[in-house]
């Protein structure tokens, strides 16, 4: 009892802000990713487009970048920032991460839509 209660419940509530930005973050980077995959993942025609690579590498590393950065973010901001500018700062990572993966990742796709079945 060491620390005064205001400062207690300011701390439980950086460390739920801390476990609701994994969550977060996990769930938009695996929409995020998982919706680029999905051709790779399914594989196409008889799955000859699959891409063991992306499935057991990629997407692993993405949703654990997804899952560690933001609480990261999160509690290094709050040293120095007011929660408000905290959250900023972590949206703005977010956003940038998810704009570094979409320039920098590119999983197989579909052929385009005139190479299609056939008749």
């Amino acid at each position: 009892m060491s620390e005064k209660p205001a400062e207690e419940s300011r701390d439980r509530m950086e460390g739920a802000v801390g476990c609701l930005l994994a969550v977060l973050g996990a769930a938009v980077t695996g929409a995020f990713a998982l919706s680029r995959a999905a051709y790779t993942i399914e594989g196409g025609f008889e799955g000859h487009a699959r891409d063991w690579g992306v499935i057991l590498v990629d997407l692993p590393l993405i949703l654990f970048a997804g899952l560690v950065v933001p609480p990261l973010t999160w509690a290094a901001a709050t040293r120095w920032l007011r929660p408000w500018a905290a959250v900023l700062v972590c949206a703005a990572v977010v956003g940038l991460g998810l704009w570094g993966l979409a320039a920098g990742w590119h999983p197989r796709q579909a052929p385009d839509p005139g190479y299609g079945p056939g008749l």
